[in-house]
C-alpha cells in the first residue's frame, strides 16, 4: 500500500461523543470510521488487521476438523419461538422488520436456534456425529447503551462455533479441545499472559459457563483473579461458597477491570430437545444430541488488543496481525532516494510481505508522527543519508534504537516468522 494512493487518511480529528481510547485511535489512524454510535466501518488497513485476526481463529478451528459455513442474517419468527426467545422481553437485543408480505423476520443476533433447525437436515444416526460447524458472521444487536467503541457495537464481527454430539462424554472432549484452541489463540496474538479462564454464570442450563476475559481498564466486567493458578471468577457469581467450589482462596483472589474475549457454553440438550433434533444409536433407540456454544468477538478483540497494545503515540500491533510487517518513509525528493525506495517496495512486495510506503509529500516529523499512530512494527527510513552509506536505516516501533543495515539483512529479518 501506498500511502498517497489510499483513501484514508490519518486524522486529528475524531466525533466528539467517541470516549473510548481504542475507538479513538483507530479512527486517528485510518482503520475505521464510525457511521453511529456501536456501528463502525473497517477501511483497508483495519480490514487487514480484522482478516489477520481472522485466519489466526481459523487456523486453530480447522486444526479440530471444524467445518466454516456461513449463515443468513435474516432468521424466521417461528425457529426462535420453539425456545421462546423471539419475544422482547425475554430477549430485548432483537433487531426486526417484517417481508413484504408481512411475515416477521429478525437479523441475527445470534445463531444457536438457526443452526440447530438446519442441522434437523443432516442428522438422523449416531454416524452422523459429532458435529463441530463455525462461522465468521456480522451479528446485530440493539444494545441499549454503546460506549466503549469496537468493545461493544451494534453491529460486529463473530466467530461462532456449535457442537453437537453423542453424549456428554463426547461433548465435554470437543468443550476441552475448544478451551485449549481458545487459549493458543490468545497466546498468538500476545494477549495470553492478561487473558484468564474465568467462571461466569451458566444461566439456566449449567452451574457455570466460561469466558476469557482480558484484563483491561476499559473493561466492563469485573473479574477475581488467580494469578498463579490463572484462573478468575466473574463478579456476577463470585462468593464464599464458589470459590471454595472451585478450590481457590479468597487471599489469592485479586479484583480487576476486564473485558470479555471469549464465551465458551454448555446447552446440554436444552436447544435440540426444543427442535426434536434426535440421533438413532446403534440399537435402533431414539436419543437427544449434546449441544455446546463458542463465541470469539472478532471486532472486540482488534478493541481489546488496541487498548492493550498503545501508548501515547498511537497503537503498538503485534506483528502477527498487523496490517504491514514495516513502513517505509521516505524522506526527501532527490531522484536517488525516490528510486531507491520506489525498488525496496517492490523488493519487499516480491517477497509475499506486507508493506506500507509512505511515499507523501510530508514533513519528515509528520511521517514519524503517522508511524507510530498507525503501529507498524517497524520502519525502514530511505534518505539522503541512508543513500551515501548504502544501508537502511531501521528501526522497531517499540525501541528508541536505530541500526543501519544492508538490503539483504533487512529482507532477512523482515523475512523472520
Amino acid at each position: 500500500m501506498r500511502l498517497s494512493k489510499t483513501f484514508s487518511k490519518t486524522t486529528k480529528n475524531i466525533p466528539a461523543d467517541e470516549l473510548s481510547k481504542n475507538a479513538q485511535l483507530l479512527i486517528r489512524a485510518g482503520y475505521i470510521h464510525k457511521e453511529m454510535a456501536g456501528v463502525y466501518s473497517f477501511l483497508p488497513l483495519g480490514l487487514k488487521v480484522l482478516e489477520n485476526i481472522k485466519s489466526i481463529v481459523r487456523n486453530e478451528m480447522n486444526v479440530l476438523g471444524f467445518e466454516e459455513i456461513i449463515m443468513t442474517s435474516l432468521q424466521s419468527k417461528e425457529i426462535w419461538e420453539k425456545t421462546d426467545r423471539w419475544d422482547d422481553k425475554k430477549v430485548d437485543i432483537w433487531f426486526k422488520s417484517s417481508l413484504k408480505n408481512g411475515t416477521e423476520v429478525g437479523l441475527g443476533w445470534s445463531h444457536e436456534e438457526q443452526i440447530v433447525a438446519m442441522l434437523k437436515d443432516y442428522i438422523s444416526s449416531y454416524r452422523d456425529l459429532p458435529v463441530s460447524v463455525y462461522q465468521f458472521q456480522t451479528k446485530l444487536r440493539n444494545e441499549i447503551r454503546s460506549k466503549s467503541g469496537i468493545l461493544r457495537c451494534r453491529e460486529f464481527v463473530m466467530k461462532d462455533l456449535y457442537s453437537y454430539s453423542v453424549d456428554e462424554e463426547q461433548h465435554d472432549k470437543i468443550y476441552k479441545s475448544v478451551t485449549v484452541a481458545y487459549t493458543n489463540i490468545f497466546e498468538k496474538l500476545g494477549i495470553g499472559q492478561v487473558t484468564y479462564f474465568t467462571f461466569a454464570s451458566g444461566g439456566a442450563f449449567t452451574q457455570f459457563s466460561h469466558e476469557f476475559q482480558t484484563l483491561i481498564d476499559a473493561g466492563e466486567d469485573i473479574i477475581y483473579v488467580d494469578h498463579d493458578k490463572k484462573i478468575a471468577i466473574n463478579e456476577e457469581v463470585y462468593n464464599d461458597e464458589i470459590v471454595e467450589q472451585l478450590g481457590l482462596k479468597k487471599e489469592n483472589l485479586k479484583k480487576h477491570k476486564a473485558a470479555e474475549a471469549a464465551n465458551i457454553f454448555s446447552f446440554g440438550t436444552s436447544k435440540t430437545d426444543a427442535f426434536d433434533l434426535k440421533y438413532t444409536d446403534d440399537n435402533g433407540n431414539k436419543s437427544s444430541v449434546y449441544m455446546g456454544s463458542y463465541g470469539i468477538g472478532i471486532t472486540r478483540l482488534m478493541g481489546i488488543i488496541v487498548e492493550y497494545f498503545s501508548d501515547d503515540k498511537g497503537i503498538i500491533w503485534p506483528e502477527v496481525i498487523a496490517p504491514a510487517k514495516t513502513i517505509i518513509i521516505r524522506i526527501g525528493d532527490d531522484p536517488t532516494v525516490i528510486e531507491l525506495a520506489d525498488k525496496l517496495y517492490d523488493t519487499i512486495k516480491a517477497k509475499g510481505l506486507d508493506v506500507i510506503y509512505d511515499d507523501r509529500d510530508l514533513r519528515p516529523g509528520e511521517k514519524f508522527s503517522d508511524a507510530d499512530l498507525l503501529g507498524i512494527p517497524s520502519r525502514v527510513i530511505v534518505s539522503d543519508k541512508t543513500v551515501q552509506s548504502k544501508t537502511y536505516e531501521f528501526k522497531s516501533r517499540t525501541s528508541d534504537d536505530t541500526s543501519y543495515i544492508s538490503e539483504s539483512d533487512l529482507l532477512a529479518k523482515l523475512s523472520k516468522k
